[in-house]
């Protein structure tokens, strides 16, 4: 087979991979835009200030940014060397990105860790990362964080110091500059990102500058944002597509960065408004929340020209809703932790289809190649296989966990990602599934994905997951867990069947439908599949009806 016919996309080497940390970014930005807003804090009214600040709706230059950035590396040097590792465990709050930058200064790895994890959940992040500090709110959504944060790092040894962000006017900001800041490399450790947990067993990602900043300028760079801009994002800051996408993204463009503390479709719709939001993210799932907002005619996006989503596959029908209900140019990225995050973008000035149907392009500098699972050599051109891609964005490896690192990074550098996808003959990728999510029903592959953008199409389906369950003549069979759109008019087993079998072949109708008031999500908006399973095995989620006069 001629190598023109196989599924490999070499690199395109005509854009330069950055020798830039994520503090030289800073610098950069407050150097030839200090009086360009930087950072816009967004809360939900009347809530107190989660880090101990007399308001919830204050902004940052990019010059004030520097400044608060380097007084929290000099306090941090206080109590922490470079190279050591400190967790963030709070929601989307200014600090919070001050800190990241403030470590990124100071030579520290930033642990990123989710506010909704529970004592054990953070307790093992703390230790397996060996982290010398924690840096928390005192609550949120009424979880009593500060006691968390006690029972979990009790008795750890590494950890020596834990710092409530409401805290933070009496230690951090009223701390004055002493010694110089250390040397800080564009290859040294930057961060460690915790996998989803869509499996239940959560890898730190280790993560440098270099692979950060570059992607954030690849990815910003295919988005088409205009320079000096407004992105308005409620994504979590604990995740790359907030920390490094948002925040990194929008520095490189000067841009403003409009930081919602958590998803409220009132608030986000509320500030993109308010702050004429050049451009907008949010998973899949919060697009859907937005698009259903009753008053959603009633905010004024006339600014609004772009809208990135991720996280999981968008559904070929929720990418023209948007693009015909907010007026703008839709972009969605493909990506993993593992990769800083993104691997393939579409463009805004895709055609139609492709920006439907396919995640776009290899971003530059990434060569991308479809394998076979099992033999690892390359599939033909058009054919299902593993995605893999090497280039400079490769995590250095999981922290603490050579093993692990081995089996997903092979020694050409090329790394598994553990999805399926397929290739075209134009560097077109488009992603098929999990390849542990591969339901093999009577020996034939089936996709979930597919069935799922099928399922999507149908009004009365808002959102949907398709996955496999044990059989004993089958081996496994197909499952569609089903959140409607409204839950007094609930599509039947009758109407969606006949949907499935008018687009797919027989053997890829679920035998089971299933349905959720909501599908349990990681926080980068993943679906838990192994959640949804525990669910079905407990006899937690109802049966469809199977007719309407039933």
């Amino acid at each position: 087979m001629a190598a023109a016919d196989l599924a490999y996309w070499p690199a395109d080497t005509s854009h330069p991979v950055l020798e830039l940390t994520t503090g030289d970014l800073l610098r950069l930005a407050a150097a030839d835009a200090g009086d360009q807003t930087a950072l816009i804090e967004v809360a939900p009214p009347d809530t107190p200030s989660l880090a101990g600040a007399d308001r919830t709706d204050r902004q940052w230059t990019y010059g004030q940014l520097l400044a608060d950035a380097q007084q929290c590396a000099h306090w941090l040097l206080t109590r922490f060397s470079p190279g050591e590792r400190i967790t963030v465990w709070a929601p989307n709050i200014p600090e919070w990105t001050i800190l990241q930058y403030g470590a990124a200064l100071a030579g520290l790895i930033l642990v990123t860790a989710n506010p909704a994890l529970r004592t054990a959940e953070l307790r093992y992040v703390l230790a397996q990362s060996r982290s010398a500090g924690l840096f928390h709110t005192a609550a949120f959504r009424g979880s009593d964080m500060t006691a968390i944060a006690r029972e979990a790092s009790a008795g750890l040894p590494d950890l020596r110091a834990t710092v409530c962000f409401g805290d933070w006017p009496d230690t951090v900001r009223s701390h004055q500059e002493t010694d110089a800041l250390p040397t800080v490399r564009p290859g040294d450790a930057a961060q460690i990102q915790y996998t989803s947990g869509t499996t239940g067993f959560p890898k730190g990602a280790l993560l440098h500058h270099r692979g950060l900043v570059t992607n954030a300028r690849f990815m910003i760079d295919r988005t088409q944002l205009p320079r000096r801009g407004a992105v308005v994002s409620a994504m979590p800051l604990f995740h790359t597509a907030g920390c490094a996408m948002g925040v990194l993204g929008s520095a490189h463009q000067r841009a403003s960065y409009v930081l919602c503390q958590l998803f409220d479709p009132t608030l986000v719709l509320t500030a993109a408004a308010r702050h004429h939001a050049d451009m907008l993210a949010g998973v899949p799932t919060m697009l859907i929340a937005l698009l259903s907002h009753p008053d959603f005619d009633r905010f004024d996006l006339s600014r609004l020209s772009r809208v990135l989503s991720g996280g999981s596959p968008v559904p070929p029908e929720l990418v023209r809703r948007v693009e015909e209900r907010f007026g703008v140019r839709f972009t969605a990225v493909y990506g993993q932790t593992e990769l800083s995050p993104v691997i393939s973008q579409t463009s805004p000035d895709d055609a139609p289809n492709d920006k439907a149907t396919t995640a776009g392009r290899p971003l530059p500098q990434l060569e991308v190649a479809i394998r076979d699972p099992v033999s690892g050599r390359l599939m033909p051109t058009g054919r299902v296989g593993e995605i893999c891609a090497r280039g400079y964005q490769t995590m250095s490896g999981y922290f603490g966990m050579p093993q692990r690192t081995a089996e997903t990074i092979d020694a050409d550098g090329w790394l598994r990602t553990g999805d399926l996808g397929v290739l075209d003959e134009r560097g077109y990728l488009t992603v098929t599934g999990r390849l542990k999510d591969m339901i093999i029903r009577g020996g034939e592959n089936i996709y979930a994905s597919e069935i799922e953008q099928v399922l999507f199409t149908h009004p009365g389906v808002r959102d949907v997951t398709v996955l496999g369950l044990p059989d004993p003549t089958w081996g496994e069979i197909v499952a569609a867990v089903v959140v409607p759109t409204d839950a007094d008019h609930v599509p039947t087993v009758a109407e969606l069947r006949d949907l499935c079998r008018e687009k797919l072949a027989p053997h890829k109708t679920p035998a089971r439908w299933l349905t959720a008031d909501e599908l349990p999500l990681t926080g980068s908006g993943k679906v838990q599949k192994f959640r949804l399973r525990q669910q079905i095995d407990r006899a937690e989620l109802p049966e469809l009806l199977r007719d309407r006069d039933l």
